[in-house]
């Protein structure tokens, strides 16, 4: 999957916010800039709580309720999603011109991979199809082991 440098996406993503803000008769902050391009620059599924650890380290006075507001806002505008997955901690991927994937998840280490199957989609579509059923949305999580966790467990005495 081709992945948008950090930078451009990060500007796209300040442009579109302000526009989604201005629209809403919101004001721009200096912390919510900053937690927008620590975001960006990042990739991957983050949690709030990871969110604000790279956020602070940037600006030590940015707190938990700041990240969470900002995440809300960025979430609403269509910039980012946010994701449920097992375990019930919220993360927060991209959705600044992402298509649309699915996710291996790792229910030892807590990796999550993404991936991309056309087999796949096109096999939805069609039970969709066969039950009447009109699709708006979905996501397809898998979980299991990730094959360095199936090694570690294999070989116990082996380090991390």
């Amino acid at each position: 999957m081709k992945r948008t440098a950090p930078k451009k996406v990060s500007t796209a993503a300040h442009e579109r916010l302000a526009s989604w803000i201005a629209a809403r008769g919101l004001k721009s902050t200096r912390q919510r800039d900053l937690i927008v391009d620590t975001f960006f620059s990042k990739t991957g599924h983050l949690s709030v709580d990871e969110l604000v650890e790279k956020a602070k380290q940037r600006d030590p006075s940015i707190g938990a309720a700041t990240v969470y507001r900002t995440m809300k806002i960025l979430t609403d505008a269509g910039l980012a999603s946010a994701r449920h997955f097992e375990g019930g901690q919220t993360r927060y991927e991209a959705a600044l011109d992402r298509h649309h994937h699915d996710h291996l998840i790792c229910t030892s280490c807590g990796n999550i991979a993404e991936f991309e199957n056309e087999r796949i989609e096109e096999l939805q579509d069609r039970v969709a199809e066969e039950h009447g059923f009109t699709v708006t949305h979905h996501k397809l999580e898998l979980y299991g082991l990730c094959a360095a966790c199936q090694q570690r467990q294999s070989n116990p005495n082996r380090q991390r």
